[in-house]
């Protein structure tokens, strides 16, 4: 297999892991806690308004909806669209034919990022784009560009915490 189908397939390997996905932002964050937490992600991420960001993970995402791998499903929530990834059986297909190795832990750390909120999720990755801070400073980081999000201090502390809880669960 070539290797950008291979992230392709990686991506798609973690939303069959997660069970489907609501969100755009949700995705990105996931794939980014991941990869934060060694798993074998490559696509490259910058800080932009809602946390940590791969312009390269959203045009993988937009190939393999077109390939028919993914099935994107627009969710009217009020005043905005939410986007909903499941596999498609073409997307099962291509895994099953692939036989990918999944990293151990991989499915679970997934499936409990799944379980959170695109909100909980962007507060844990703020947090890992700026892990080379001390804790003070990343919560002062966070009071600065997260400032409309409004974090308390109780979530920003409850966000560490899952942060060394996934950490010891993976290794």
């Amino acid at each position: 297999m070539n290797w950008m189908l291979r992230e392709h397939a990686k991506v798609l390997q973690a939303i069959r892991l997660a069970g489907a996905i609501s969100g755009r932002k949700k995705l990105q964050k996931m794939i980014y806690i991941a990869k934060q937490l060694s798993f074998p992600f490559d696509e490259k991420f910058q800080f932009h308004f809602y946390g940590p960001y791969s312009e390269e993970l959203t045009v993988r995402v937009e190939e393999l909806v077109n390939m028919g791998f993914l099935e994107e499903t627009k969710i009217k929530k009020g005043g905005y669209v939410q986007y909903r990834y499941n596999l498609t059986e073409e997307g099962e297909g291509f895994l099953n034919m692939l036989h990918l190795e999944n990293p151990p832990q991989l499915e679970a750390c997934l499936q409990d990022m799944n379980n959170r909120s695109s909100r909980f999720l962007e507060l844990v990755s703020t947090i890992l784009f700026f892990q080379d801070l001390g804790k003070e400073e990343i919560i002062h980081k966070i009071n600065t560009v997260k400032a409309k999000q409004k974090y308390t201090a109780e979530e920003i502390e409850e966000a560490f915490q899952y942060i060394d809880a996934l950490k010891k669960q993976i290794f």
